[in-house]
């Protein structure tokens, strides 16, 4: 479980190279659409839920992560694309 801001989730979402989601969702054998929820956004008729609960608050409220694993792959991919 982590905790971060709702505005820093969408800051990492909006920094991914073009392509991202389909890599992250190709990578975790999961839909598109359930890693653009897990980012804040509601394609619920063709992704999952996945698990984030928002708590309104500054800076867009606080986001509580069930699991991480889209999130860290997501900063992974943000590393890789600042070296090369």
């Amino acid at each position: 479980m982590a905790y971060i801001t709702f505005n820093e989730l969408r800051r990492i979402k909006d920094a991914l190279p073009c392509g991202s989601m389909k890599l992250i969702a190709s990578r975790l054998s999961i839909s598109e659409d359930t890693v653009r929820n897990y980012f804040g956004g509601s394609h619920y008729l063709s992704g999952d839920s996945v698990g984030i609960h928002v708590e309104q608050g500054p800076d867009g409220g606080i986001v509580t992560l069930d699991d991480t694993t889209i999130l860290e792959l997501a900063k992974s991919i943000l590393e890789e694309s600042a070296v090369s």
